[in-house]
């Protein structure tokens, strides 16, 4: 049996940050089938280290990523997934999703399951002299509702097949970097949710890279 857990990261007082925990909250409103595990975990990284290593199928984590797109766009990521040996120093603390599955294999002998991040870009993040800066931009509010959408859609084919690479609406193969994010700079005290994601290093010695499709809306 298929199981898959949903995940929202990201931090409600930085802006755009909190569109992770904005979409869980709105799938209070439109639940997704009862077999799905659906949990928002903030900036709670070692918690959802360990919770990767429970015996999931597929999770699918809920983010804001800045990959250089125009806010609020959409994108289904799959990155490579760490080794263990080959990857990079763990960190306990923060919600950075790369580093968080660097922990997990850290952490664990299990295999971790597969790992989709549905990511939108963000349009405000805090600046360097700003700590909070709570609340969505106007377009990644839209993309909240968006994402309940693309869930919905998702899910179910994860259910029915967890190897399948679902698209999303109007899917469009991204000609941008290979990595997940582009680093752009983080707010003073939030070192932890630094947005720059490289893939980490395979066992081969290549660089990991992440595949995406991306829809504008």
């Amino acid at each position: 049996m298929t199981r898959l857990l949903v995940a929202g990261v990201g931090n409600i007082f930085l802006g755009d940050d909190s569109f992770g925990p904005e979409v869980i909250r709105a799938l209070a409103r439109r639940p997704l089938p009862p077999e799905v595990q659906v949990r928002d975990y903030g900036i709670r990284g070692m918690d959802l280290a360990y919770e990767l290593l429970g015996g999931w199928t597929v999770a699918v984590l809920v983010d804001a990523a800045a990959r250089g797109l125009r806010p609020g766009t959409l994108s289904l990521i799959e990155p490579d997934l760490p080794d263990g040996a080959q990857a990079a120093p763990p960190e306990a603390h923060g919600m950075d999703p790369a580093k968080v599955l660097a922990l997990a294999a850290h952490l664990g002998d299990e295999p971790l399951p597969r790992v989709l991040v549905l990511a939108c870009e963000p349009g405000e993040l805090p600046r360097g002299d700003e700590d909070i800066a709570p609340g969505l931009s106007e377009p990644v509010r839209d993309a909240v509702e968006q994402a309940v959408e693309a869930l919905h859609a998702l899910v179910p084919a994860l259910l029915a097949d967890p190897q399948v690479t679902p698209s999303l609406d109007r899917p469009e193969e991204s000609r941008g970097p290979a990595a997940a994010g582009l680093p752009h700079p983080a707010a003073t005290g939030a070192e932890d949710r630094q947005r720059t994601r490289t893939g980490p290093t395979r066992s081969d010695g290549s660089s990991g890279t992440q595949r995406s499709r991306s829809t504008h809306v």
